[in-house]
């Protein structure tokens, strides 16, 4: 298989509304021992955030793991814990679960890649995807 880089973007932490003003005040500080929902160990994005906070000295207290974000997001919502995502849908994940963008992860990048079969991308509907995230996504 071979991997297309559709593109990359900063990653934000996001929460209810009450938790998200509480953090944001001493940001990234304030993720230290803060209620958090992860997804599970199985995602890219995953080690790379643990990674960050390690490297930042913050230890936040998992208090979920999701194999599905649309879940995680759904507990966000209702105040049980903040969490990290992709910048590149800061606002359709804010308007969507109602929850608010308090901080970015200095340095840190989610990357997002097409997977296909051959070395170059021919299918249409997958070059028009991989055109389309590339100029509006991730510009």
């Amino acid at each position: 298989t071979f991997n297309h880089l559709l593109g990359e973007c900063g990653i934000g932490f996001f929460a209810a509304p009450t938790l998200s003003r509480r953090l944001a005040r001493h940001f990234p500080e304030s993720l230290d021992h803060a209620p958090m929902l992860m997804t599970t160990d199985r995602s890219p994005n995953r080690n790379v955030l643990e990674a960050w906070l390690e490297s930042a000295g913050l230890t936040p207290k998992i208090v979920g793991e999701f194999d599905d974000s649309a879940l995680l997001k759904t507990f966000a919502r209702q105040g049980v814990g903040a969490f990290a995502a992709p910048l590149a849908v800061a606002n359709e994940i804010c308007k969507q679960y109602g929850v608010r963008q308090f901080g970015v992860a200095d340095g840190l990048k989610a990357r997002f890649y097409a997977i296909t079969t051959s070395r170059l991308v021919r299918h249409p509907a997958i070059a028009l995807l991989t055109e389309h995230a590339r100029a509006n996504l991730f510009r």
